[in-house]
């Protein structure tokens, strides 16, 4: 949640959380009681849920100087989660003793010291964050070590080594995890930022030194640049180092949860992420795609099926006949000798020529292969549609939408008003086919792109439209092309409608 642009709700915390417990995630950070009510409500709602195998994490800080754990707020506070482990941030660089929170080096022991073994009195598991570690250990060694071994001798389970600061590389990692007395220390942990863009490297060299505890987010947000993307971590310590962990035997439910979170966040998904991505598995040229049809285990590094993707055929200039043929796999038994190959590859190329793209539209193009294999049902048939747009003084500007359609061989009207022309449309067309389908309400519209394909012609430039829509588990890309931007908007929207109901709701879908 400190990454830019996140945002969750107590019930979307919840519900991550349920996720999460479903994957057999071991333990899942809370947040911090004392920050705000939210965070506070949050843990008093755990009080009442059941996890059958995470447990939840409360986090907060040592105590501060010159006080006594017993009457810290903090402290306190994390007792009062009665959750089943607390992690503690201990400093371990000496400059942010000094110039933070301006105490001695010794009191900064006697506070982690002090912190932890009153915790363990109530708290089953206490965990030590050693704050800043990496760039703590490259200044004074021997004090990082002191820091250690006081969090060992206070009865920490576990010793997080953090990299607060994200600069730490991969190389350093195994040098520092290299030179540590693991047999005289509680278990080491690691986490890792991504300001070097190497977290997920820094996590797997840890735990290859010997750490057996990695810290991260899914999908990888958080502060700055983000943190170790447990959705590339867990994949490859279970499949490429072959390591066990508890969510292993739940892997294939990954690429769900990636997106599930993604949903929740309200951010449009990583197509490029690994493992989990849209575009991990996905096969462009049509050497790549011939390849795939004959030994796909030479073009993909593991069996998509064990992280829950898919492999996708993308369609554009690049392809040949293998890429058209896998594609249609699909689509049920068709003459290969016939003519539907050809035609759908003179359908491609003519429509990229006019400034279609379907690499990031493959919606669209699964109607124009339904429309050729005469696999296609219609939603609805326009009429006509009117916008008008107004505006008086000062006030923002409004959008009247109205649009006639045919739903059975009867006209049905639609009308909405909305602040603009693209908006208006749909809401104005989902007005008109709501009553007659209402599983258009689960479809929402999550991303809206605009290209100018020849900015030249100015205002009468011709523009490419990209509309991503989802029903809150799975998501599906459109376009259009004009030179009128309602024209093209409208015909991505139409996709993204007739795509759902084609795909998953008429019966054909099912054939």
């Amino acid at each position: 949640m400190q990454g830019t642009g996140i945002s969750f709700t107590l019930a979307d915390k919840l519900n991550i959380a349920h996720k999460l417990d479903e994957l057999a995630f071991d333990y899942i950070e809370g947040g911090f009681p004392l920050s705000n009510e939210k965070e506070a409500e949050f843990f008093n709602r755990l009080k009442k849920e059941k996890f059958a195998h995470a447990k939840i994490v409360a986090f907060g800080s040592t105590r501060k100087p010159k006080k006594k754990a017993e009457n810290d707020p903090n402290i306190q506070s994390l007792i009062e989660t009665e959750t089943e482990a607390v992690i503690v941030v201990g400093k371990a660089w000496k400059a942010h003793v000094t110039d933070v929170l301006a105490t001695s080096f010794e009191e900064n022991l006697e506070m982690i010291y002090d912190s932890i073994s009153y915790l363990k009195k109530s708290v089953p598991e206490v965990f030590l964050d050693c704050e800043h570690f990496f760039d703590g250990y490259k200044d004074d060694p021997e004090y990082c070590m002191k820091v250690l071994l006081t969090g060992t001798e206070a009865g920490a389970d576990t010793l997080i080594l953090c990299d607060t600061n994200g600069g730490t590389l991969p190389s350093e990692v195994t040098r520092i995890l290299g030179g540590l007395p693991m047999e005289t220390l509680k278990p080491i942990g690691v986490h890792f930022h991504d300001d070097t863009g190497t977290s997920v490297a820094c996590s797997l060299a840890g735990v290859e030194a010997g750490a057996v505890h990695v810290q991260g987010t899914v999908n990888g947000w958080g502060e700055r640049c983000g943190n170790a993307n447990l959705c590339v971590v867990i994949p490859n310590l279970a499949l490429k180092l072959k390591y066990a962990t508890s969510v292993t035997k739940h892997l294939n439910q990954l690429t769900s949860l990636s997106r599930f979170v993604s949903e929740k966040a309200n951010m449009i998904p990583d197509k490029r992420q690994p493992y989990v991505g849209d575009a991990a598995f996905s096969h462009k040229g049509g050497q790549h795609v011939d390849v795939i049809s004959k030994a796909p285990q030479l073009m993909e590094h593991i069996d998509r099926s064990l992280v829950g993707n898919e492999q996708r055929i993308i369609l554009s200039e690049l392809a040949g006949k293998s890429t058209i043929v896998k594609k249609l796999e699909k689509y049920g038994d068709f003459d290969k000798s016939s003519d539907v190959v050809g035609e759908l590859i003179s359908k491609l190329k003519k429509l990229e020529q006019q400034g279609y793209e379907y690499e990031a539209a493959e919606a669209s193009f699964d109607l124009i292969i339904r429309k050729t294999l005469g696999k296609f049902v219609s939603l609805f048939a326009l009429d006509n549609y009117h916008l008008e747009s107004y505006k008086f003084g000062d006030t923002s500007s409004k959008t009247v939408g109205k649009i006639l359609v045919r739903l059975n061989n009867k006209e049905t009207l639609g009308a909405a008003v909305r602040t603009g022309p693209i908006e208006a449309l749909d809401y104005a067309l989902r007005d008109a086919l709501l009553p007659t389908y209402p599983f258009l309400t689960k479809i929402k519209l999550i991303d809206y792109k605009v290209r100018v394909l020849n900015p030249e012609d100015a205002t009468s430039a011709k523009v490419r439209v990209f509309i991503t829509s989802s029903d809150g588990e799975k998501s599906w890309d459109t376009v259009g092309v004009s030179e009128n931007i309602i024209e093209a908007s409208w015909d991505a929207l139409v996709d993204s409608l007739e795509y759902y109901f084609n795909n998953f709701i008429h019966p054909k879908a099912k054939e």
